[in-house]
């Protein structure tokens, strides 16, 4: 056993936690082992519109790749736990807004905490070299997560931890240093359970552990750009971004942890915000410096629309007339949508 390696990965595990993840493992820096099944999912058309993923493809299959040279060692892996459960249900005029979408966003915050632990493993072994990553490089982070003994891939295909649940965020670094590796976590804790695959209101699993981007909320709200299709207009169920239904429903999330981490804590009005209001006002204000700028102020107003549609609002019509002149074209259309159906009654 090479006493001081295991000596720094002792130290380094203490470290995150000291920065506030939740857990920490670490994988060798090797092919994923879902890389294949990537592969498989992109090439049934399950990504939808997210050309990047195919893009970007080969690089997922070398995370050596992420950083200079080709010594890339050990991926490290952090989860954090982010927000609290809110049992509200929305008013007729408000929306929903997934759990990790509420507060600071969480690329932000994984960040500052793994450019810490970066910076702090370069103090420890000088002339390192090693990358930080949250969810913005061509990592398979969830199957490293795997590697690194963090949880197992819900049916949901979430991560899932049985003492932290599947409201985590994972972050990453890649570094040219050899550390002691975790197990594997080889087992699997959902049993014959189907809740997330049953709640889905738009029957986006078209098999357990296979997500369909092209029927997911998720994927509407958020990744696509310019009109929602009319099939799909009218299936939002509320969410104006992201959806958290089959991770609601999941067993493991009942007695997981609320988040620690105050700055992943939902801002006010981002939990149940009123959609007219987002319609009259633009929204971009509210979505600095938060996930939700990821739909941009088009996107946001575009769902707020469909939803005050599919519910009929009458009190939104001014509103929505309004956003017929506006200059993003899926705006205009869902505003016409809604309109149409609020006179159908």
């Amino acid at each position: 056993m090479d006493v001081d390696r295991s000596e720094l990965t002792r130290r380094l595990k203490a470290e995150a936690l000291k920065l506030g993840f939740d857990k920490v493992g670490i994988a060798p820096a090797v092919a994923p082992p879902g890389y294949g099944h990537f592969l498989d999912w992109l090439e049934a058309g399950h990504a939808a519109g997210m050309s990047y993923l195919e893009r970007l493809a080969e690089v997922r299959e070398n995370p050596g790749r992420l950083i200079e040279g080709e010594g890339a060692k050990s991926v490290v892996m952090t989860s954090m736990v982010y927000g609290h459960p809110d049992p509200a249900e929305p008013g007729p005029t408000q929306g929903k807004v997934a759990r990790y979408a509420r507060g600071a966003d969480y690329h932000e915050v994984l960040w500052r905490r793994l450019d810490a632990l970066l910076d702090w493993l370069r103090r420890e072994r000088p002339g390192s070299n090693g990358r930080a990553i949250a969810d913005t490089a061509p990592l398979l982070e969830r199957d490293f997560a795997r590697l690194a003994g963090l949880g197992w891939f819900g049916k949901n295909t979430m991560l899932i931890d049985r003492r932290l649940g599947s409201f985590t965020v994972l972050g990453a670094i890649v570094i040219d240093i050899e550390l002691d590796y975790d197990a594997p976590h080889e087992t699997a804790h959902c049993g014959t359970c189907t809740r997330c695959l049953d709640a889905c209101p738009t029957d986006a699993f078209v098999a357990p552990y296979v997500l369909d981007s092209r029927r997911c909320i998720s994927y509407w709200t958020i990744e696509h750009r310019g009109p929602i299709p009319d099939a799909f207009a009218d299936q939002l169920d509320g969410w104006v971004f992201g959806c958290d239904i089959c991770q609601d429903v999941c067993p493991w999330n009942r007695k997981a942890p609320p988040g620690r981490v105050a700055e992943l804590d939902a801002r006010p009005g981002l939990t149940t915000p009123d959609l007219i209001d987002w319609l009259d006002r633009d929204p971009s204000p509210a979505l600095k410096s938060t996930a939700l700028s990821r739909a941009k102020r088009a996107g946001i107003e575009r769902n707020a629309a469909l939803i005050l549609g599919t519910r009929r609002i009458a009190e939104a019509v001014p509103a929505l007339t309004a956003k017929l002149d506006d200059p993003d074209l899926g705006v205009r259309q869902a505003a016409a949508w809604a309109l149409r159906r609020i006179a159908e009654g």
